[in-house]
């Protein structure tokens, strides 16, 4: 069963949907006499650890202090979890049956449901880049929103997948004396629900049934009903028809 080769990209898809939803974050600069939007900025977003991008951003040294607020602001996010979701849980025996072609038909089985945690880390120079950046994203998370994925193509298989807003932090960081560098960091939790697919089996299609009627409570014995397509050859395009014989058998 394991050597079944198949791959239907299901974190792949979801991480970049999730990604997707952040990447049309502006920041407006305004004149500070006149209140006048005199630059708009597009906020960077990149898949970084929080760790790693603070790093890259605190190594600008000092004397560039200028280059330093030409870096922010900008966003990172990662995966920071991963779960099996025993909530979802359903019986491995049920299976989908997702179309004929021919002689044989095709069953998925039921998803295997795991969650993905992945913080979303949003660094600014100043309060009012981070509050601006907070009211683009906020409003959508209620505290979940639903993106759509195409599961298997092949399938036509869409899901919606639900991204939950778990938790919001903020830190402000100083470097040095409070007029000097400073760096803002607003850490969103979110939490993606997925559904891992297995493979699509082929099966073949029945055309020959047969079922035992138990009748002896009122003594009429056992039947037995046999139906066959005629001929077996045929395939559900076919001309055919359905033999039914019915027989007793005691």
């Amino acid at each position: 069963m394991l050597q079944d080769k198949f791959y239907w990209g299901t974190a792949r898809k979801a991480i970049t949907a999730f990604g997707s939803l952040f990447t049309e974050i502006y920041v407006d600069r305004r004149n500070e006499n006149t209140g006048k939007v005199e630059q708009t900025i597009k906020v960077p977003l990149s898949y970084s650890p929080r760790q790693k991008s603070i790093a890259t951003i605190e190594a600008t040294p000092e004397s560039y202090e200028q280059e330093f607020q030409v870096i922010l602001p900008r966003m990172g996010f990662e995966i920071t979890g991963f779960q099996y979701d025993e909530t979802r849980q359903i019986s491995a025996t049920q299976y989908t049956n997702v179309g004929t072609n021919g002689r044989m038909g095709s069953k998925l089985s039921a998803p295997v449901p795991y969650n993905i945690d992945i913080k979303l880390s949003v660094y600014t120079r100043n309060q009012d880049d981070g509050w601006q950046v907070m009211e683009q994203i906020l409003p959508f998370f209620n505290p979940d929103y639903c993106v759509n994925k195409n599961s298997i193509p092949d399938l036509n298989l869409e899901e919606d997948i639900p991204i939950i807003l778990t938790n919001v932090a903020f830190n402000d960081l100083y470097d040095g004396a409070y007029t000097e560098r400073r760096m803002i960091i607003w850490e969103l939790d979110f939490h993606l629900k997925l559904n891992f697919f297995g493979p699509v089996r082929k099966q073949g299609v029945i055309k020959k049934s047969i079922v035992d009627i138990n009748n002896l409570a009122s003594g009429a014995g056992i039947e037995q009903y046999t139906a066959t397509v005629d001929p077996m050859s045929a395939n559900k395009e076919d001309a055919h028809t359905i033999l039914e014989i019915w027989k007793e058998t005691y």
